[in-house]
């Protein structure tokens, strides 16, 4: 499995974010897209990326670039994790972890002792051209929305 990287064009995809809604490439319609990727609703390290990637959704909407947060979990599991943090961002459901395997996130991981595969936390920035034009691996929560939001405010 292939890890896309930073100049190259992004992988097409197509991912649930509700109930009959679909979200593609195709409906940024020339603006950028930050598809972030974490491993599970309502756990802490995700909580808190999701919190903070919400509350600079409206500067990430005047930079021009959508917000787009996706996991293996369910719609049902996003929708209410959403409305108990009041979350702003689109949340994708990847259940069968086709995106996440595309841009080269679904990775063997450890804890315990137990190996189990599972999201590696990645974001993406593409261009309204669809090429990726940043890309963040391993990331640690603590300062990645602003880092994220300086580097789409920062493109061309």
């Amino acid at each position: 499995m292939s890890e896309v990287t930073e100049g190259e064009k992004t992988p097409d995809f197509s991912i649930s974010v509700a109930e009959g809604e679909t979200f593609s490439q195709a409906d940024a319609e020339g603006r950028s897209i930050v598809l972030y990727f974490y491993p599970k609703d309502d756990t802490k390290g995700c909580t808190v990326e999701a919190i903070a990637f919400s509350a600079l959704a409206g500067e990430f909407e005047k930079a021009g670039a959508i917000v787009i947060g996706v996991s293996p979990d369910t719609l049902q599991s996003h929708a209410r994790f959403e409305k108990k943090h009041e979350l702003s961002v689109l949340l994708g459901s990847d259940e069968d972890h086709a995106v996440a395997e595309a841009y080269g996130v679904w990775k063997e991981k450890s804890m315990y002792g137990r190996k189990f595969m599972g999201i590696e936390r990645s974001t993406f920035l593409i261009g309204p051209d669809g090429i990726i034009k940043k890309a963040w691996r391993k990331v640690k929560v603590d300062g990645h929305a602003e880092t994220v939001l300086d580097a789409v405010k920062g493109q061309d």
